[in-house]
C-alpha cells in the first residue's frame, strides 16, 4: 500500500518543502512500484505518429480516458497501425509523464480487441494437435529437389498467387503449376481450403503443394488456424509447404506443414531450383568434363603413340633384328679379339717363364724318362709273376675237381634236402638219402645206424 504519511499535512514549522518536479518524480515512482503491466481495453482516439516514430493516442471508454505512448522500437514490431475509433487492447505500464504531470500508459504491445479469445483458442488447438504428434519432425516429408508439377491452394485473385507464379516463372519456368482455388478468408474459407487440399491429395498429380496467402491481421489469417485445415494438411500424401502471411505471422498450418516458408514467395523459392544457378552449375560441370576428357584424350594419344612406335611391320622388325644381330656380332668379334690378345699375352708370359726355367726342366725330363723305364720293367716282372701263379692254379684245378674223386670210386651222400652227409649221426634210421656217383645217382633208405665213430674210423659208409 502507498505510504499515506507521504501526503499527510505537516503542521510543524520545520516541515520540508519540495518542488513540483520532485512531487511528480515521487508520484511516478509510487505508480510504477505498485501498478504492474496490465491489459487495458478501449477505443483509440487522437492517434498521432510523431516524426521520431513514436505513437501518441488516447484510450477511452464511455466513462473515462487515459493518454498512451508507444515508443518507436515497440511500434516497429506491430504488424498494423491503429486508427481512430478502433477497439484495441494494450499491454501497458501505468506511469506519470513528469514534465506535465500527466498520468499515461507506456504501451508495450497492442492488439485488436477480442484477440485474446482468439489467442487462447490458438494455443488450445496447438497444444492438442501437438499432443497427437501432428507437429513431430518424424512425420515430416522430404521436399522434392526437382519437382515437375507444383500445386497451389489459394485464391485466384490473391496477390500471393501472382508472387508465387512470378517466382516460379523466373526461377524454373519448366515446372507445371496446378491451382486449386479456395478463398483465403471468410466464414467458409477454412472448409473450402481443407476441401481444396483434399482434392489435391485425391488426385495426387503434383510433386509438392503450396498452401499460401498474403499477410493480414490474425482475423484475416484465422482460416489457417482451423482444425479442419490442419488435419487436411496432415493427411495429405504430398509434401506441403505453408507460406501464409508475412515472416512474423505464425499459424497452425505452419506447424503441421512439412516445411514453413516466411512468405508465399519464399515458399515458391523453396520448391523451385534456380534455373540460372542450375545452368551455371551445368556449365561448370560441362567445362570440368571437357577438361577431363581432353586430359584423358591426351593420355590415350600418348599411349597410342608409344604403342605405334612399338608396333612395327615384319620388314621393320627384320631390319631391327638384323641391326641387333650385327651389333651382337660386332661385340662378339671385339670380345673374341680381346680374349685372344689376352691369351696370347699370357702364353708369351708363360713361354718366357718356361725359357727361364729350362735347365731344371731338362733334368726333370731325364729323371722322368728313367722312372718310366723302371716302371716298365717292374710292370713286366709283375705280369710274369702273375702268369706263373695263374699256371700253377690252372694245373692244380683238375686235381681239386670233385668229379675226378668220384671217378676214382668215391660217392657223395646227400640228404633229401640236398645237404652233404659228413657223419653217420646225420642219418637216423629211416632217413632217405641220395648217393651221387661219377656216373648217375641212387636213392637209398637208412636201415640201421652202426657205431658212428667206428664207421668214421673205418671209412665205411654205414648204410
Amino acid at each position: 500500500m502507498p505510504n499515506s504519511d507521504l501526503f499527510a499535512p505537516d503542521t510543524s514549522r520545520n516541515a520540508a518543502i519540495i518542488r513540483v518536479s520532485e512531487l511528480n518524480r515521487r508520484a511516478r515512482g509510487l505508480l510504477e512500484a505498485h501498478l504492474e503491466l496490465m491489459w487495458v481495453a478501449g477505443e483509440v482516439s487522437n492517434f498521432t505518429r510523431a516524426t521520431s516514430g513514436h505513437w501518441y493516442f488516447v484510450l477511452k471508454d464511455k466513462d473515462a480516458q487515459v493518454r498512451c505512448v508507444m515508443f518507436r522500437n515497440k511500434a516497429a514490431l506491430l504488424g498494423f497501425v491503429p486508427e481512430n475509433g478502433m477497439q484495441v487492447e494494450v499491454h501497458a505500464l501505468p506511469s506519470l509523464y513528469e514534465p506535465r504531470g500527466e498520468f499515461q500508459l507506456g504501451v508495450e504491445t497492442l492488439r485488436r480487441a477480442g484477440l485474446g479469445a482468439l489467442f487462447e483458442a490458438f494455443e488450445r488447438l496447438k497444444a492438442r494437435l501437438a499432443s497427437e504428434g501432428l507437429f513431430d519432425a518424424e512425420r515430416k516429408k522430404t521436399l522434392p529437389a526437382f519437382p515437375r508439377r507444383i500445386g497451389i491452394v489459394t485464391s485466384p485473385q490473391a496477390a500471393a498467387l501472382h508472387d508465387v507464379l512470378t517466382t516460379l516463372k523466373r526461377r524454373a519456368p519448366m515446372i507445371e503449376v496446378i491451382i486449386y482455388p479456395a478463398p483465403v478468408q471468410g466464414a467458409s474459407a477454412a472448409r473450402e481450403i481443407a476441401a481444396a487440399i483434399g482434392t489435391a491429395s485425391a488426385r495426387n498429380e503434383c510433386d509438392a503443394l503450396i498452401v499460401c496467402r498474403g499477410g493480414g491481421s490474425i482475423e484475416d489469417l484465422w482460416s489457417y488456424n482451423e482444425e479442419s485445415v490442419a488435419r487436411a494438411i496432415a493427411a495429405c500424401p504430398i509434401p506441403v509447404v505453408s507460406g501464409v502471411g508475412h515472416e512474423t505471422d505464425v499459424t497452425i498450418a505452419d506447424f503441421v506443414a512439412d516445411r514453413r516458408a516466411p512468405t508465399p514467395t519464399a515458399a515458391a523459392e523453396m520448391l523451385s531450383p534456380n534455373r540460372s544457378e542450375l545452368i551455371a552449375g551445368l556449365a561448370t560441370r560441362a567445362t570440368t568434363m571437357q577438361r577431363a576428357m581432353q586430359r584423358l584424350r591426351e593420355r590415350i594419344m600418348q599411349r597410342l603413340d608409344r604403342a605405334r612406335r612399338g608396333l612395327l611391320s615384319p620388314a621393320q622388325q627384320l631390319a631391327r633384328e638384323r641391326e641387333r644381330l650385327a651389333a651382337c656380332k660386332d661385340r662378339l668379334a671385339r670380345g673374341h679379339a680381346a680374349a685372344m690378345q689376352q691369351r696370347q699375352w699370357k702364353l708369351a708370359h708363360a713361354r718366357q717363364a718356361l725359357l727361364a726355367r729350362r735347365p731344371g726342366i731338362a733334368g726333370r725330363a731325364a729323371r722322368m724318362r728313367l722312372a718310366a723305364s723302371g716302371l716298365k720293367q717292374a710292370r713286366m716282372r709283375c705280369f710274369d709273376l702273375i702268369g706263373h701263379r695263374l699256371a700253377q692254379a690252372r694245373d692244380a684245378l683238375p686235381m681239386l675237381n670233385p668229379q675226378r674223386i668220384l671217378e676214382r670210386g668215391y660217392s657223395i651222400v646227400e640228404t633229401a634236402r640236398g645237404d652233404i652227409v659228413r657223419s653217420a649221426r646225420q642219418t637216423p634210421a629211416g632217413a632217405s638219402l641220395t648217393l651221387r656217383f661219377a656216373e648217375g645217382r641212387v636213392a637209398a633208405t637208412v636201415d640201421t645206424v652202426l657205431d658212428a665213430g667206428v664207421a668214421r674210423n673205418a671209412g665205411e659208409p654205414g648204410v
